[in-house]
C-alpha cells in the first residue's frame, strides 16, 4: 500500500513540474503573440487602427466590439517617443505593454484630467539623460519609463451606442505616436 502511495505521489509531483515548466516556457516560445499579429497592420512608431472584430475575424483575442481600438508598435531604442491621444466624452484609455505582452502602465481620460492624453515614453537610460529643468514640473510633463525598448501601446475609445462608433474612430485617427527630436545635452555648470 505504501509503495502505491509513493508512486502516486511521485507521479503527481512529476506532473506538477511538467505543468509548471510548460506554463512558464510556452509564452516565450509562442510565435503568434500580439506584437507579431499586429505587425502587418501597424508600422513601427505610428498609430494604426485595429479592424473592428467580427465573429469570423479578430486581430486580437477577446476584443470588445463596443470599443474602437488603435495600436502603436513602438521602438524607442534610439530616441524617446511622444504620444498624444484625444479624449472623447464616453471613455478613452491608453495601455502600455512590453514586447512579450506584460502590461506596465495604463492611463484613462479620468486620470489624465485633460482633453488630450499626452506623454513621453522612454527607457530609464534616456530619462537619466534628460536635462533637469526647474521650470518644467512633473505635472507639466508626464513621462512613462518603458522596461523594454520595443512594445505596444493600445488606445481604446468607447462607443456607448453603435451610432457613436464613427466618433470613437475619429478620435483615434487624431492620435499620434512619433519619436521625439534629438535633445541637446544640458550645459555644464
Amino acid at each position: 500500500m505504501i509503495r502505491w502511495l509513493l508512486w502516486l505521489l511521485a507521479g503527481a509531483l512529476l506532473g506538477g513540474i511538467v505543468h509548471l515548466v510548460a506554463v512558464l516556457i510556452l509564452p516565450r516560445t509562442a510565435t503568434q503573440d500580439a506584437y507579431t499579429r499586429l505587425s502587418p497592420i501597424a508600422p513601427v512608431n505610428t498609430v494604426a487602427a485595429v479592424p473592428q472584430p467580427s465573429p469570423q475575424n479578430e486581430a486580437m483575442p477577446f476584443m470588445d466590439p463596443a470599443f474602437a481600438t488603435a495600436v502603436c508598435r513602438y521602438d524607442i531604442s534610439e530616441r524617446p517617443l511622444k504620444l498624444t491621444a484625444p479624449v472623447i466624452a464616453a471613455y478613452t484609455s491608453v495601455s502600455f505593454y512590453t514586447r512579450r505582452g506584460v502590461a506596465y502602465y495604463a492611463i484613462n481620460d479620468r486620470a489624465a484630467g485633460r482633453r488630450v492624453i499626452e506623454l513621453d515614453l522612454m527607457t530609464s537610460a534616456q530619462r537619466a539623460q534628460l536635462p533637469e529643468d526647474e521650470e518644467v514640473t512633473a505635472a507639466d510633463r508626464l513621462i512613462v519609463e518603458s522596461p523594454t525598448a520595443t512594445g505596444l501601446i493600445l488606445l481604446r475609445t468607447l462607443a456607448p451606442e453603435p451610432g457613436l462608433m464613427p466618433v470613437a474612430h475619429g478620435a483615434l485617427e487624431k492620435a499620434t505616436c512619433r519619436l521625439l527630436e534629438q535633445q541637446q545635452p544640458a550645459p555644464a555648470r
